[in-house]
């Protein structure tokens, strides 16, 4: 029988074919991408070492028979475990950054990538004023470091529980040059930062909960399973961050939190906290925002 590589011979060959098996294999698309063709595009471009941006001119490119062979084994990873593609390629973009990532790390994703290109605003009255800042469950680091390119005054903070993730922290940090403003450290939550105070906290911290994780696609099971999953409701982090969010906040500070799809269970779970939704471009409801002194008179 003919191997697969000798039966694909061009990138327009190896770019139709993943997009029919990535259909018929009914794989997830949520790490980077959101359909196959995209996804495909990625896989091949860099697993030829080719520029992101440009495909046309490679369509009809007669590929040698080791980079057939490459394509088919980073193709078959992606199909036949379920791999997520950033894993593959150990690399995630949000926005215009690039970050490294592997499996110490859930993918990078958060609503905040698109709230934080505009510095917050309105929800912060002056960013020029933001002094101090934490991001509060880092992972890869990605989230404290467009905080530090969106508030270049400010020193931040980035805390993660597991040492894993803070070492693929620790190499984005200094592939942007930003170890003199972005300082990691390892925290359970709240409980490595003692007297440290901040006029912006945000976090996205797990949320999923242990029933979601039963149904959820197979992709997300090559994700650090500690990233990921908070309990029956998906709150037991976001009940620590906000009974203890106000020690660390100083006057007028501002927590920011996302939860994703999980806004119905926050509410449910505190009813009578007035919180307030802040909308991304690409997503409703998905991160609550409270101040000090709303902490204050509702967790204390």
């Amino acid at each position: 029988m003919e191997k697969l590589e000798d039966q694909l011979i061009t990138v327009r060959d190896w770019l139709r074919w993943a997009v029919s098996r990535f259909g018929e294999a009914g794989l997830f698309f949520g790490h980077g991408c959101d359909n196959a063709y995209d996804e495909a595009v990625w896989l091949i471009l860099h697993g030829l070492h080719l520029p992101l941006d440009r495909l046309e001119p490679f369509l009809d490119a007669r590929l040698t028979r080791p980079e057939r062979q490459a394509l088919a084994n980073l193709l078959e990873r992606r199909i036949a475990q379920r791999v997520p593609a950033a894993y593959l390629t150990r690399e995630a973009w949000l926005g215009e950054f690039r970050f490294y990532v592997d499996e110490r790390v859930i993918v990078p994703r958060s609503y905040f990538a698109e709230l934080l290109a505009e510095g917050l605003q309105p929800w912060l009255d002056d960013p020029a004023g933001i002094g101090a800042a934490l991001d509060l469950c880092t992972g890869s680091g990605c989230l404290a470091i467009l905080m530090a390119h969106a508030f270049p005054g400010a020193t931040i903070d980035a805390v993660d529980l597991s040492p894993d993730a803070l070492a693929v922290a620790r190499r984005n940090v200094a592939d942007y040059g930003l170890e003199d403003q972005v300082r990691l450290a390892r925290s359970d939550v709240f409980d490595g930062l003692a007297g440290c105070r901040y006029d912006l906290i945000i976090s996205n911290p797990p949320y999923v909960t242990t029933g979601a994780m039963e149904t959820i696609p197979a992709e997300y099971r090559h994700e650090p399973s500690m990233a990921l999953v908070a309990g029956s409701d998906g709150l037991d982090v976001v009940r620590r961050i906000l009974a203890q969010g106000a020690d660390h906040l100083t006057p007028g500070g501002l927590l920011l939190v996302e939860v994703g799809h999980n806004a119905d269970l926050v509410e449910a779970a505190f009813p009578e906290v007035p919180f307030t939704w802040i909308d991304a471009p690409s997503g409703e409801s998905k991160i609550f925002l409270m101040s000090r002194e709303e902490l204050i008179a509702h967790f204390r």
